[in-house]
């Protein structure tokens, strides 16, 4: 930890720029989605506000950027998501500090604007969606075409109990991403993080292909547990997009885009509560399931901005399976609003 100080002072100590004015203007932008559910095996509907995001940011200066940002609706909750600066000493390089989405996995860091369907793939939501505190540091750079790395250390311990969280070890993620000149995008990832103090490494790995109106992916997550206190876990996500649009300038939907999606993930255990046998060993948080999810996403704008989200989700448990409330088979109809 000391030679990650001292990097990092000598970095700041090399860093000159002459001096410059400094905007203190902000930007505030937001994302608000409302949507309705119907689940078909229950007869049953709701509405939900889902997401109410508002975010504050802007530049100082060129090499000085922050980041602020609040969902007041997180399913009910409110949450602070991203609290952070970022500088940019270099054309290439950036250091960011404070709480964000950690460089690891594809599909969840695909913010609620960004998403191609109404609900979150297993990866994004169950498996691999992490926040955390700490610092990172990120490098582009061209071998023919361009590279971005990305690794920092974090607590480990996620978004709560940052006050009374001391640990020893380091808690890491990292991130390469390979944008090759043949429309296709390779990430590969890994992250340890340490809930409740146990230790458990992600690895994943992903291909994007997008050419003209079509965009497909397939994204792959491994989850090991240190001292075999749950099985390993394995995630799946492969999905395809196609862009329709709508030449009729008359029209109030400008983009008609059919999708469709398989995802797929073993038991899971977030890695925070036990079994009662006194053995030490992790609960099941989340059941075996496939999902097969198939739909049209509606823009009344430019795509991702005011967006109509109409899907239909077909869950498979195994007999012994234990559903969640909201993990059933189900219709989902969703406004996405980004401002």
């Amino acid at each position: 930890m000391k030679k990650i100080l001292s990097l990092v002072l000598c970095l700041l100590a090399a860093w000159s720029t002459p001096a410059q004015e400094v905007n203190t203007q902000p930007q505030v932008h937001g994302t608000l989605r409302g949507k309705y559910e119907y689940q078909t095996s229950e007869g049953e509907g709701r509405f939900e506000v889902r997401t109410a995001r508002v975010s504050v940011s802007g530049k100082l200066m060129p090499e000085v950027e922050y980041k602020a940002e609040i969902d007041l609706c997180d399913e009910g909750v409110i949450k602070m998501l991203d609290a952070y600066t970022r500088l940019k000493p270099w054309r290439y390089f950036q250091f960011t500090i404070g709480q964000m989405r950690v460089p690891f996995t594809i599909d969840a860091h695909r913010s609620p604007d960004q998403q191609y369907f109404a609900n979150r793939s297993f990866i994004a939501k169950q498996v691999g969606n992490v926040r955390d505190v700490g610092a990172m540091a990120a490098y582009d750079f061209h071998v023919g075409f361009p590279i971005r790395v990305q690794a920092g250390l974090f607590n480990g311990s996620g978004l709560t109990g940052q006050k009374d969280y001391w640990t020893k070890g380091a808690n890491f993620s990292s991130k390469v991403q390979f944008f090759f000149p043949f429309h296709t995008d390779l990430v590969l990832s890994a992250q340890k993080i340490t809930p409740n103090h146990n230790t458990i490494m992600m690895y994943d790995g992903g291909l994007t292909y997008h050419r003209g109106p079509f965009l497909g992916e397939v994204e792959y997550l491994y989850k090991r547990y240190s001292h075999h206190l749950y099985k390993d876990v394995h995630a799946v996500d492969v999905f395809a997009n196609y862009d329709i649009p709508v030449r009729d300038k008359r029209c109030l939907i400008r983009k008609v885009s059919p999708l469709v999606r398989y995802d797929f993930m073993t038991d899971h255990s977030d890695g925070t509560k036990y079994d009662d046998n006194g053995n030490g060993n992790m609960v099941t948080t989340d059941y075996q399931r496939n999902r097969l999810t198939g739909g049209v996403t509606l823009s009344l704008a430019k795509p991702f901005i005011s967006d109509i989200r109409i899907n239909y989700e077909k869950y498979f448990y195994r007999k012994d399976g234990i559903p969640k409330t909201s993990e059933k088979d189900k219709i989902v109809i969703e406004f996405m609003t980004h401002f």
